[in-house]
């Protein structure tokens, strides 16, 4: 919850930029580390992109790194209520793809060999068991299924004021309402963060701004290559006879996805047709395509009324992974972001990252790879299980 008015601090050893899952995480995991920090998000917190996504929490990638951090990310959640301490509605139901594509099967094998080397207990299904695993899913064409048994969903907004809370318990100040205006620099070197209610002096900067990190890196003379892309979500009346509990789970080939949301289900699917942008206001023309896939795939939600929706922005960059780094031409601005949309299931392992990063100490995972540098070196490392 905001805070009443009061000055922002003179100074802040750490200044972040954004109020998401990200950059709470990061408050959080500072502030537990006994860095001082200020957090400033120009709306509300998770108001972005965290609190209108699905909530998906899965580590089925197809790229080691991602499974990692993927994996120390669930921990973290079914940690949350002890650290942090607040409750997130957690429901490890597990998470199904749904596979009716022979090189989608091929490439999923491949990666569920992969989480399996990480101890992970994702499996390949047949398409009988995939259809038992979710019996809202239907259609001869399906060759087989990928299913993670640990994963699920959780409540972002839960997540984010969960992360707020605890940054606040250990010192960290978040201001909500507060639009960043600059970065001042002297050299090479960031001196203080200015914005519409004052300026905060400063070393170091990270940028967890989402879908518009672009602008905020632009402050500092960082390209960071991050395109925002409208994403909707649907909310269904209630459905008689729904399974208690069914997975996560997601016709791979369309994108369609759905997961129990109370009495009905919270569904939604990629528009082909989207053209980047900012909009964040609902429309009627993607529907027809998410119900042609719905008939095809899961006709009984087909029946189902509609009781209001959502839409949000997915962080798009041009290999669909994160970037996650330290600038080199400006010394302390630090950067998580474009993660095309795996961002919340990533969130907390990236705080962790960030926490690293600022005490100059390895993470637990080389993140090199991920840094703003590949897009130069065409040293990308494209993810498949996108959705």
């Amino acid at each position: 919850m905001p805070r009443s008015a009061s000055p922002l601090p003179k100074s802040a050893d750490v200044v972040i930029l954004g109020g998401g899952v990200i950059g709470t995480s990061a408050a959080f995991h500072l502030a537990e580390g006994g860095v001082g920090v200020a957090l400033v998000e120009r709306a509300q917190l998770g108001s972005g992109s965290t609190c209108r996504a699905a909530g998906g929490v899965r580590t089925q990638f197809s790229d080691a790194l991602n499974v990692e951090i993927a994996k120390r990310s669930l921990d973290a959640f079914r940690d949350f209520g002890r650290r942090p301490g607040w409750e997130i509605d957690l429901k490890q139901v597990g998470y199904l793809f749904v596979l009716s594509r022979e090189p989608d099967v091929e490439r999923f094998e491949r990666s569920i060999a992969l989480q399996n080397e990480y101890g992970l207990a994702s499996r390949m299904l047949t398409p009988g068991e995939a259809r038992e695993l979710c019996p809202l899913v239907q259609g001869d064409d399906i060759l087989g299924g990928a299913f993670s048994p640990g994963d699920g969903h959780a409540n972002p907004e839960d997540v984010v004021q969960g992360y707020a809370f605890g940054a606040r318990a250990h010192g960290a100040e978040i201001r909500v309402n507060c639009e960043v205006l600059d970065i001042n620099i002297s050299g090479d070197e960031i001196t203080e963060v200015v914005t519409d209610h004052g300026s905060i002096r400063t070393s170091t900067v990270i940028c967890a701004a989402g879908a518009w990190s672009r602008s905020c890196g632009a402050m500092v003379g960082v390209d960071l290559p991050v395109t925002p892309l409208r994403r909707q979500i649907l909310f269904t009346e209630a459905i008689d006879g729904l399974p208690a509990q069914i997975p996560m789970t997601v016709d791979f080939e369309s994108s369609f996805y759905f997961h129990r949301e109370g009495p009905g289900l919270l569904i939604g699917m990629s528009d082909p047709h989207e053209k980047p942008g900012f909009s964040v206001e609902t429309s009627d023309d993607w529907i027809a395509g998410l119900m042609e896939v719905v008939r095809r795939r899961a006709p009984r939600i087909a029946d189902a009324g509609i009781r209001g929706g959502w839409a949000g922005l997915y962080e798009m960059t041009p290999d669909h992974n994160a970037i996650i780094g330290e600038a080199t031409g400006v010394s302390r601005f630090l950067y998580a972001t474009g993660f095309s949309g795996h961002g919340f299931l990533q969130g907390p392992a990236v705080g962790e990252i960030l926490r690293d990063l600022v005490l100059r100490r390895p993470p637990f995972v080389d993140i090199d790879p991920l840094s703003l540098e590949r897009f130069d070196t065409s040293a990308l490392r494209p993810e498949y299980n996108v959705v």
